[in-house]
């Protein structure tokens, strides 16, 4: 049966796949389940390739060989986006009502600040955007194909099924491609499978339910060929290939930031407690004075002396200082919540291939005879040190394994070595170079004949002629197999008996179970060139030992993980391994619960809640697909955790889209898994995270202190003007002086709140929970206390004043100072929400002690220049009325920071050793408030 041209052209690709699954083929057989004679004919192409004509036929029915691009948001939608949240819209009304009152002074002050909030968010989008834009740099641009019969070099978008792509060794895939023919090919599948050892390819059929690191006869688009030559017939592309069905993956999962989540519940309380107020007033006024049009300009005014209008300036500002810090560290903020997101992170599951290890096989061990077994770093010293007895053996080991070796050594600009080729002969090459096991000489002996390394035969072979004439036999292979080919070993001290079988497997088991993947070497000496045809298939060799080898883990990630512990955040690997790997590299990581690692078979049988009960038990999921990591990631979320995902791979972007931030690789990584992240390190170091987590939750600090400023502000004026309106008193606030308050005084502090640096101990407590919002609850409950008492200080203050004969511009004036003067002793002890503000150095934030005072000194010119002062509404103040607010003002301090310090006592001492502290500070209130109340203001 075959396809034709015309059902290609009648139908789509998954049609065409829906032919192919026709009763006469098998109903579910797919192309790794087919041979190649099939697979051809399958696709109507021969190994000759197609004509120019065919390939551009086929090119119009199946479209450009190129991933789907998740859809952009144009430019002008990102900047209207910053205009959505309730507050802002609040304040657009409030904007849009001065207008129509004819207070255009007002309006401008309002949407000048909307204005510039919109500008700072959709800058800093864009330019992290752009940053990561200049990073993609994965597809390969030309792939040579045979079409007509002769080999042309195509642009790789170009490639259609029935392609015959030819691939060497440094080629990138095009194209998912069911190999024909293979001469030692060797494909690094890591991105996909998240396997670092490189897939051997070969052409034979693969049962049908082999998973994808097991599907030998394809060759999967976007992978690297490391070493060898191949063809292949191209069946399947952009897309419809193994990396288009990760990608789409990727575009059909999505998350919220906890911090947009937080925010917008505290938005839509603000707005809406601001605007049951506002409405209070306005109606109580109308009402009691019976002037609507008169209680309309105070009920605005109370909106917007109310409204924190500036808190999505200060998460703007803080976000935007910690993306620009985070980039001196080697990370590309792509979304600005993601910095804070990273400080509330409970779980990181991170990829283990080129994430926690260094993506590259290195000798971790050897051993020679039954029971002698070295780091590699002893071997070595021991080479280095001596060339007798058991350094000798441990010289020819190393040797032997570099001269069966197809490793290129180049040299680079530097004078340094680097090495190409089968990450295994790497391996062996660098740690035979690195001990000076090897000579100039030997490697550059003459290869009378060579076998390569072969699936089926489990080894590799070469016979070299020495500079004296010595002809020698190198094998390298499976432990099994070269046992089997022995005669005779080298024992543990170095000397040759004859061979233990039994005791050499019992060593290979041993390795492996380190998670140690594990190549035996030994050699013999051939008498004589008459002996050459003889020695072609290895047998009477002398068993040299064991090279075991290990993807080794990055340099200070141990470390990187304690501080995450420290955090009280757990590090989970998720990884397409093998479970004894990820647990040898799981152990050496220092990851908890590494004994009994979840696989994407046991998955399978498992439903949600089994899930995530084994996911509690467990540090470590292997051979899972990218699906498992999705499935795992949103199990993880759904049991309450706040779960950052790392990864470099293809197979990691699903997981990274879905995660509450996903971190991906910037120099390993690919341009799928940099797509789906939120951050990307260009350093690849996962030690970076760490910096990150301190980094989120320092911003989160700073936002929770200038949220606590403004809201306690707020609660003031609320309060203040509130019980003004429906008092007998004169209107306590002007509208314009309450802008002038909202917009020219706070307006600049609560900005430079955002600047506060950490306290170096963020790393020493867990991460916020889950559930807790913009405020913890001791906050709100300072927020409260705070707010009540300036409201009421406000209110008892002008009251007195005005009883005893002050004219209302002085008694406004005064009012106004004092509230001045509370937001100046609020934004210093809203700098941290446990430290004393007597115990944090003033001069650590510049921005908010020259902000403070420019905000003081602003305020007191305004006074004394006639035309500021006529226009809001004020007089200057006497150094005896000045005084009295600075005391009146000092007063929120007894409570802000009385409040620490009984807080400090119960969480050291427990309640009963608080109480006096309490007391205290009832005591301390109560003699403020009397003295307040008896004051004379002259």
């Amino acid at each position: 049966m075959g396809i034709t041209t015309t059902a290609h052209a009648e139908g789509s690709t998954r049609e065409f796949e829906e032919e192919l699954r026709d009763p006469e083929w098998g109903s579910n057989e797919i192309w790794h389940s087919l041979d190649a004679e099939r697979s051809l004919s399958a696709l109507r192409a021969t190994e000759r390739g197609l004509t120019y004509d065919e390939a551009e036929h086929r090119l119009g029915i199946f479209g450009r060989n190129v991933l789907q691009e998740a859809q952009t948001t144009p430019a002008w939608r990102r900047f209207l986006r910053q205009f959505s949240n309730p507050l802002i819209l609040v304040l657009i009304v409030c904007g849009l009502v001065t207008v129509a009152l004819d207070h255009y002074v007002d309006a401008v002050a309002i949407f000048v600040v909307l204005l510039f909030n919109a500008i700072l968010g959709f800058y800093q989008e864009d330019k992290a955007d752009k940053a990561v834009e200049a990073l993609s740099s994965l597809s390969t641009p030309m792939t040579r194909v045979l079409r007509s019969e002769t080999v042309q070099s195509v642009a790789t978008e170009s490639v259609v099924p029935g392609d015959i792509v030819l691939l060497e060794s440094g080629d990138r895939v095009p194209a998912d491609l069911r190999l024909i023919e293979v001469n030692n090919l060797r494909v690094n599948e890591s991105m996909l499978t998240g396997e670092s050892d490189d897939a051997n390819k070969s052409t034979g059929v693969c049962p049908q339910d082999a998973p994808l690191g097991d599907r030998t006869c394809i060759a999967f688009s976007g992978t690297l060929v490391t070493s060898g030559r191949g063809r292949g017939v191209v069946v399947a592309t952009g897309s419809d290939t193994e990396l288009g069905e990760i990608s789409d993956l990727v575009n059909g999962t999505d998350t919220i930031p906890p911090l947009e989540r937080i925010m917008h519940r505290t938005e839509r309380g603000i707005a809406f407690a601001v605007i049951i107020v506002a409405a209070f007033v306005f109606i109580a006024g109308a009402v009691l004075k019976n002037d609507p049009s008169g209680a309309f300009l105070p009920a605005v005014a109370l909106a917007v002396a109310s409204m924190p209008e500036a808190l999505p300036i200060v998460l703007t500002v803080a976000m935007a200082l910690a993306v620009s810090r985070m980039a001196t560290h080697h990370a590309i903020v792509r979304t600005l919540p993601a910095v804070e997101t990273l400080g509330a992170t409970t779980v990181i599951g991170s990829d283990k291939t080129g994430t926690l290890t260094q993506n590259r096989l290195t000798v971790e061990s050897c051993a020679i005879g039954v029971t002698n077994l070295s780091s590699y770093d002893e071997v070595s010293r021991q080479i280095h040190a001596d060339s007798e007895g058991t350094s000798a053996a441990w010289r020819s080991l190393l040797r032997a394994a570099a001269l069966t070796n197809e490793a290129v050594r180049l040299q680079d600009d530097d004078g340094r070595t680097r090495y190409e080729g089968d990450a295994v002969d790497v391996a062996m090459a660098r740690a035979a170079d690195s001990a000076d096991a090897v000579e100039d000489a030997d490697l550059h002996s003459d290869i009378v004949h060579e076998t390569p390394y072969e699936p089926e035969l489990r080894y590799s072979m070469t016979i070299r002629r020495d500079a004296d004439g010595t002809l020698t036999q190198y094998v390298k292979g499976a432990p099994d197999s070269i046992i089997a080919m022995s005669t005779s070993m080298i024992d543990d001290g170095g000397a040759r008996v004859d061979v233990d079988a039994e005791g050499l497997h019992a060593m290979n088991m041993r390795m492996g179970e380190k998670g140690l993947r594990v190549i035996a070497v030994a050699s013999r000496t051939i008498a004589s060139e008459a002996d050459l045809d003889g020695a072609i298939t290895p047998s009477g060799l002398c068993f040299l030992g064991v090279e075991g080898m290990l993807d080794p883990p990055r340099p200070g990630v141990r470390e990187a993980i304690e501080d995450c512990r420290k955090a009280g955040i757990e590090v989970k690997m998720i990884t397409g391994d093998h479970p004894v790997t990820a647990k040898a590299i799981g152990d050496r990581l220092g990851l908890s619960h590494t004994d009994d690692a979840i696989t994407g078979a046991e998955m399978l049988t498992l439903d949600d809640e089994q899930l995530r009960s084994r996911l509690r038990k467990t540090s470590i999921a292997a051979r899972v697909s990218p699906q498992d990591k999705l499935r795992i990631v949103e199990a993880l979320q759904d049991e309450g955790e706040t779960v950052a995902v790392t990864g470099d791979g293809v197979n990691d972007a699903p997981a990274l889209k879905a995660a509450s931030v996903g971190i991906s690789m910037g120099e390993s990584g690919t341009d799928v898994a940099r797509e789906a992240s939120d951050v990307v390190l260009t350093d690849d170091n996962f030690v970076t995270i760490t910096k990150a987590v301190a980094q989120g939750r320092v911003t989160f600090k700073a936002i929770r202190g200038s949220a606590f400023f403004l809201l306690s502000t707020a609660v003031a004026a609320m309060i203040a003007v509130g019980v003004n309106v429906v008092s007998e008193m004169p209107l306590l606030f002007m509208p314009l002086q309450m802008l002038w308050i909202n917009i020219v005084t706070n307006g600049v502090q609560d900005i430079a709140l955002a600047f506060e640096p950490g306290q170096g101990d963020e790393l020493d407590r867990p991460p916020r929970g889950r559930s807790e919002g913009l405020l913890s609850s001791a906050l709100w409950g300072r927020t409260a206390i705070c707010g009540l008492w300036m409201g009421l200080s406000i209110l008892v203050l002008f009251r007195v004043l005005i009883d005893r004969g002050y004219d209302d511009t002085t008694a406004r004036t005064m009012a106004l100072t004092l509230l001045v003067l509370f937001s100046f002793f609020m934004s210093l002890s809203a700098r941290s929400e446990t430290r004393s503000v007597f115990r944090v150095n003033p001069f650590t934030n510049p921005f908010l002690l020259g902000a403070s005072v420019s905000a003081l000194i602003l305020h007191a010119v305004a006074m004394v220049v006639p035309p500021v002062a006529s226009a809001l509404g004020m007089t200057a103040l006497t150094g005896g009325q000045w005084a009295m607010c600075w005391a009146l003002g000092a007063t929120v301090l007894v409570f802000s920071e009385g409040d620490k310090a009984v807080r400090a006592l119960l969480s050291r001492h427990g309640h009963d050793s608080a109480r006096s502290g309490v007391k205290a500070m009832g005591r301390i209130a109560h003699r403020n408030i009397i003295a307040m109340l008896r004051g004379d203001a002259r």
